[in-house]
């Protein structure tokens, strides 16, 4: 099983037109063969300790994938690249791991 942690971070003030986005995208992702799950994550408001914040302009996607095969479908993929595009102006920063369990 192949896990995924995206960190997206956004323009300021851009995060929920992203996740908005993001959202639509979801379906056609769960669609895919290969895809376990794959959700957006933001902070949990006042946590406070040991929480360390993402802040108002950053969110995680979190991928369970069956192969790198499969994530490198979805990597891909039509609807992917139209997710892309669509966002690609609104982001400031992405960074993706792709790990396994040890």
């Amino acid at each position: 099983m192949i896990h995924v942690i995206a960190t997206i971070t956004t323009q300021p003030g851009q995060r929920d037109k992203v996740l908005e986005l993001f959202s639509a995208n979801v379906p056609a992702v769960h669609a895919e063969d290969g895809c376990i799950s794959y959700e957006a994550v933001v902070d949990v408001p006042a946590f406070g300790k040991p929480q360390t914040l993402l802040g108002d302009d950053t969110f995680i996607v979190l991928e369970r994938w069956e192969s790198a095969q499969a994530l490198k479908e979805h990597g891909a993929s039509a609807h992917m690249a139209e997710y892309a595009r669509k966002t690609r102006p609104m982001l400031a920063q992405r960074v993706i791991n792709i790990l396994e369990a040890c």
